[in-house]
This record gives structure tokens, sequence and C-alpha cells, in this order.
């Protein structure tokens, strides 16, 4: 098999289940260029497929292909470069999706031979794929097919008798075609966002094997090696990466609180009193046994746990990342850290992304509470915000689709509008995806963000709460907190640049200690191209409008750029004796603002023809 040596491999797999067709296809690097690689090339491979069903897609068709990708700057001996993603049309938002992930898989699949990775088609019978370099095969799954995805990872392992096989897989949220089921990789990391699981659940797909004994080559290995030392021990003397190592992500907890951007409550409130109960330094204290790292990787944000007293006492369990802490402990009312850390190894186990369970439950027990479910509606459990004990239940009944958690596992866009009586107003997502946990009425640049990434509400694609709290921007502008001015430019600026990144494929945690520049260096010395910054960020912004011209040929419009109604009309605490809301005129002149920033028509939302061509995407007919 091929290996180019220039931070690419040089092969795409493409395996058709419904004929077990498998072929090994080479990549045009020239064509890769423009998009970089990882999230890049394999939204231009989402669209390319699209054209061939007349450019639209349904996520349960099985034809929606489901693509795995990694960058130039995967496997490599950069420190962190375990990342990977899956690309494919959401069965929650009926979009776009593409869903990160670390771990180790992204690594040991370059090493068998693929930078890419695309399924199609669907299984008459259950089965796995077994990738072993060159060997390929489809095999039964008959006897995984129910099983958790911590039972499905050691099944599988004793099965090819080699604890280091890289596995990703689906549990019975996967299965049962749960609209938000995650796919998780290397035990312990999962692609959450969007429900891809599912995607692999409906081509009764329920895991992807690999082992590899390649290797990844670059263009120029004296500089690359170079570069690869200076980012370790620029990782290694990051005072503010040895916190992240500490506490995990739950560090940002007080902040937020403090900060009036910790949603509670189901967004009823933005700052949660018993927020001290979750934050990374009771965790640190009371749970973690342990610090795990993604392959190659010395900053170790991933902690284990052992809950040590209380109904969960002896739960082994994988950290719990802020997100997770505000979804399934502020949103849902509970306090118990213990209870928390349950409801997260069970979406974990179940392969649910925690996100948008703990977003439905909060959704649901507002609902009862207001009286528009009643006690048979939510099949007689006491649903109220903190009772972890009936919360816990319902996240099993929503990974098995029973009673009241067969409503929710549509998520809250599908279930509110089923209900009806108002309970679309407070149902918290954008496009159809569950808002993660950082407030808006306290940061509306945030809002905006959301209101535009190209997946639905998702804080990953920019971060621009910064500039709300008194950052300088990049111009060195101080913005109002509260107000709808200058907002727009640093959201569109940060949303290219993270395309970009998330084309490398580039780690969250790393990229501003390694900074850009850096990283720039790193892909041009991996792969003999010429970047510069100013072409970095237009390969990230062509990223974006491509993604954007994939929604909009799948039925999206500039009516799905909005926020929940509960964002414009309930006020909340901002601040000590302080309520807002984001009033809609200040948020229709930020959108405004950001349809000019990017060059798109503000009537209808669309790229015109004129910002696509200078992108070079004038293939694209929207």
């Amino acid at each position: 098999m091929r290996n180019i040596g220039k931070g690419f491999i040089g092969n795409i797999l493409e395996i058709d289940l419904s004929n077990q067709k498998i072929q090994i296809k080479p990549i045009d690097l020239e064509e890769v260029k423009k998009y970089i690689g990882g999230k890049g090339y394999a939204t231009k491979l989402l669209w390319d497929y699209m054209v061939t069903k007349n450019g639209q897609m349904d996520a349960f068709d099985t034809d929606n292909p489901l693509i795995f990708a990694t960058g130039p700057l995967t496997g490599t001996s950069l420190p962190p470069s375990a990342r990977a993603c899956v690309v494919s049309v959401s069965p929650l938002t009926g979009i776009y999706d593409d869903s990160h992930v670390g771990g180790s898989f992204g690594p040991e699949m370059k090493y068998a031979g693929y930078d890419f990775i695309i399924i199609k088609g669907s299984l008459e019978k259950h089965g796995y794929i077994w990738i072993n370099d060159d060997k390929i095969e489809i095999r039964n799954a008959i006897d995984l097919w129910g099983k958790d995805v911590y039972k499905t990872d050691e099944l599988l392992k004793q099965k090819h008798q080699d604890r280091r096989i890289q596995v990703a897989s689906i549990g019975p949220a996967g299965e049962n075609l749960v609209k938000y089921a995650d796919i998780t990789f290397s035990l312990h990391h999962h692609a959450g966002r969007g429900g891809l699981g599912a995607v692999m659940g409906v081509k009764k797909l329920k895991a992807i094997v690999v082992k590899g004994s390649g290797y990844v080559g670059v263009d120029n290995s004296e500089k690359f090696e170079k570069l690869s030392r200076e980012c370790a021990n620029s990782i290694d003397n990051d005072s503010g990466l040895a916190t992240l190592k500490k506490y995990g992500t739950a560090r940002s907890i007080s902040l937020s609180n403090n900060c009036y951007l910790f949603p509670t409550r189901n967004h009823q409130e933005a700052n949660f009193e018993y927020a001290d109960n979750l934050n990374g330094e009771m965790q640190e204290e009371k749970l973690w046994v342990q610090t795990k790292a993604c392959f190659g990787c010395s900053i170790h944000c991933n902690h284990m746990g052992i809950i040590k007293d209380g109904p969960y006492k002896g739960t082994f369990f994988k950290g719990i990342e802020y997100e997770v802490s505000d979804l399934l402990g502020a949103n849902c009312g509970v306090d118990d850290l213990n209870a928390v850390a349950y409801s997260s190894m069970l979406c974990d186990k179940l392969g649910l992304d925690a996100l948008s369970t703990g977003s439905a439950i909060a959704w649901a027990i507002e609902c009862y509470q207001k009286g528009m479910l009643d006690k048979k509606d939510v099949d007689n459990l006491d649903l109220k915000f903190g009772n972890y004990i009936d919360i816990n239940k319902l996240i099993k009944k929503i990974a098995y689709r029973e009673g009241l958690g067969d409503l929710l596992a549509e998520g809250v866009k599908r279930a509110s509008k089923k209900i009806g009586q108002g309970s679309e107003d407070f149902a918290m997502h954008v496009k159809g995806l569950e808002l993660p946990g950082w407030g808006i009425r306290s940061a509306p640049s945030m809002g905006l963000n959301y209101a535009t990434t190209d997946r639905g509400g998702c804080h990953q694609r920019a971060y621009p709460i910064s500039y709300d709290l008194g950052a300088k921007t990049p111009d060195g502008k101080v913005l109002d907190r509260f107000g709808p001015e200058g907002k727009a430019k640093v959201t569109k600026d940060q949303q290219d640049i993270t395309a970009a990144l998330y084309s490398l494929i580039a780690c969250d945690f790393s990229t501003g200690t390694l900074g850009t520049n850096r990283l720039i260096k790193l892909l041009n010395s991996a792969t003999g191209w010429d970047y510069d910054e100013k072409e970095f960020i237009k390969a990230g912004e062509r990223i974006w409008n491509l993604s954007r011209a994939i929604n909009i040929r799948n039925g999206m419009d500039k009516n799905d750029d909005t926020l929940p109604k509960r964002i414009f009309k309930d006020k909340v605490c901002v601040g000590p004796g302080v309520k807002k809301n984001l009033p809609k005129e200040y948020f229709l002149k930020m959108l405004n603002d950001y349809y000019k920033e990017r060059g798109w028509d503000p009537k209808t939302g669309k790229p015109i023809q004129k910002k696509l061509n200078e992108l070079g995407l004038n293939f694209c007919e929207i």
C-alpha cells in the first residue's frame, strides 16, 4: 500500500455495506490542499456525495456517507496529534455535522493506511468492519448487538486477542436510532454531537475496528521534529494547561457561574447556587484516581474517577467535563456530584450525547412542572429538578426508547413540536442541536455564534465570550458586553480560523499555547505546502462557506439562524441585582452585520455567487 510521506498516507478507503464492495482510492493532494484535510476535505467529500443525490441527503438514507477523517498532523510526532472527526448529515438536525474526537483511533487509522474512511450503504445483518492494514473484512456482529460500548470494546479485544486494537462503536442508543446517539472511540472518547451513532445504527454497523503497522511520514522531517520539540516544551511549561491537567475542563465552572454564564434549570437561570459542589476542585478532591492522555499527548486532560460513597459507590467512570457538569448537573438542578458522575457514565456506556440528553430531560421536567405533561406521560416518574434518581431512570429510557424516553430520543425540537402548548419557547436548541453549557444573555456574541454555526447550537466553532467579558479584540477594541456592536466580526473570524484548525486536526486545548503561526509552519513542513496565515484563514472561510452551501441544499434557510424564544423573552440575572434578556433587535443587528462580514445575502442568508467564486467554490449551486 502506498504511503506518500507528506503528512498524508495518500489513501481513501471506501466501503459500500450494501454490496460489500471495498475500494482504496488515491487522494488528490492538490484538491486536498484547498481544504487542508480533516473537517475541510471531509466537507468537500460530503458535498460530492450530495450532488449525486440531486443536492439533498436524508440522514437515514442508506447512501448518506459516514466519513471518518484525519488531518495532516494526525498521528505525527506533534504532542497533541490524536484528533479525528466524523462528518455526515445529522439525524438530529437534518443538516451538516462534524463531530471531533481524541483517543488513539485517528492515528491508528493512518497507520493502517487511510487518511479517510467513507462508509455508505447498509448491511442486511448486524456487522462490524475489521481493518488490519490492507486486510479489510465485514464481520458478523450478532453477538455484539444490544451490548453497551464498554462490553462491546472488551468483547472485540477478546475476539481479536489484541488489546491494542482501536474500536469505534455504538451502544444501545445508536442501535435504537436515538437522534443524538454518539460514537465511542478508544473506550472513553466520543464523537458526541449530532447523532452520528444513529447513522451507524441505521446502517446496522456496530463497530469499526482498526489496527495498523505503518507510520506517518512528513516532507521535511528535520524541521518538523524541531517544531514538535518546541511545541512539547511550550505545553509542558504552560501554567494554564497545568490546571487543565489537574482539574479537567471542570476548572471553568466557578468562573462561568460567577459570570452568570452557567445555564441552570433549563436556562431559566444563569447562575447555580450549588455550582461549587460540581467544580474542578471538588471533582479532584472527591473523584479522580488517575489522569489519561490521548495518543502522544503530555497534557493528560482526561480523568478517570471512582464514586467512593453513596448509592452509586464503586462506579468507575471517565471524568465529568464542564459541559456535562452543566447539562446533567445545573441545567437539571442536580447538585450531587456523585449523581452527575453516574449520569455521565450512563450516557457514555449507553452511547448518548450527554449534552442533548441533559437538555431533553430539563425540557421534560419543565413541561411536567407546567402541566404540559401529566403523570402518565412521564411514566409515573417524580420528574422534578434535582431528582437524580428518576433522571437516571429516564436516561436509560431514552437509550432504549421506552415510554417518555421515546419522545425525548427525538430531541427537543421534534419533541416540543409534538407536545406544543408553548413548550417550543423553552426548547433550548438551534437548528435542532441542543445548546451547550454557556449562557447567551450574559454573552450575546455566543448567541450569534450558536445561531450561525454550521452544525447548530455549538460552542466549539467560535468562543467570542472573552470579548463580551472585556478582552480586547484583535484590532484593539473593547466591546460593550451586552450591546450588539462589533460582535459579528470577531465571531466570523473565529469561525473561519477554527474551521482551518479543525482540518489539521488541531486540539482545542493546545492551539492557544502553540499559536496559529507555529501550527501553519508544522503544516508546511509536514506537507511541503506554502500556506501563510492569510491563506490558512481563507481556507477556513472556504470550508465554512461550503458547509453553509450543504445546509442550504439540504433545506436550511435564514429563518433557521435564530435562537430559542426564551433568550429573547425571559430575563435572567447577569450580575448581582441585574436582569437581562437578549433583545431581538440586538440579535438581528448582530445577524445582519454577520451576513455583511460573510458576504452573504442579507435577505436569504445564502453566500452570494461572487463570494463563492472568490473562495474557489464556483461549483456550488445553491
